[in-house]
Formats: structure tokens, sequence, C-alpha cells
């Protein structure tokens, strides 16, 4: 069985910091690219990051860029999202999607949802003092 599990959401002071990882089971991370998605309350999904599944290229979101660096361990299966100076903007539910077939790295839009075949169940992620 194919699943995607995320983990590391929690509460978290502004300014401060989390890791979220995307644990696979039921198929190999190593031929698939991975992208990271939030979705916040009364708010359509937006694209966070995503890392290619060869050569470790990554795109960013303009408001994560310089703050979130996702990253990928093939050996653990699994797909990390190191998030810093967190803001109140950035609460949401985080989910992980895996792509195998298409990088979309070399797409106009690596961070559209749809592009992306399977997916996590979220954690929730909240930026509140």
């Amino acid at each position: 069985q194919v699943q995607l599990v995320e983990s590391g959401g929690g509460l978290v002071q502004p300014g401060g910091s989390l890791r979220l990882s995307c644990a696979a089971s039921g198929f190999s991370l190593d031929y698939y690219a991975i992208g990271w998605f939030r979705q916040a309350p009364g708010k359509e999904r937006e694209g966070v990051s995503c890392i290619s599944r060869s050569d470790g290229s990554t795109n960013y979101a303009v408001s994560v860029k310089g703050r979130f660096t996702i990253s990928r361990d093939n050996a653990k299966n699994t797909v990390y999202l190191e998030m810093n100076s967190l803001r109140p903007e950035d609460t949401a539910v985080y989910y992980c999607a895996a792509v195998g077939g298409v990088n979309p790295l070399h797409t106009i839009m690596p961070l559209d949802a749809r592009i992306y075949d399977y997916w996590g169940q979220g954690t929730q992620v909240t930026v509140s003092s």
C-alpha cells in the first residue's frame, strides 16, 4: 500500500522553527519527486517547495524562500521541510506529495498540485504567541 505520512507539526511562537518529515511506505522515494503544500482555513492549497528525485534540485514559493529548506534522505525514505523564522501567516495544514515519471523542476509550474500523484494526510502547523 502506497502511503505518505507527515509528522513534526505543532504549535510554535513567531520566529521559531519546526522540521516536518514526510515518510513513505509501500514504495521507494528514490523514483519520485516530492512537494510540500499547505492549506490555511478558508484558503486554497498553496505549493511551498519541491525537490527532484535525482539531482536534488529544489524550488520554493516566494513566501518561504530563504526561510524554508527542503531535503531528502533516500536511505530513510524520508523528505524533510526545515522551517525557520516562522510567521503567523505560515499557519496551515502541511501536506507532502509525490510524483513519478515527471520532474516538476522541468515544468513551468513545479508547485502545481495537479502534477502530483500521491498525497499524505497532512500535519498541522500553528504559529502563534
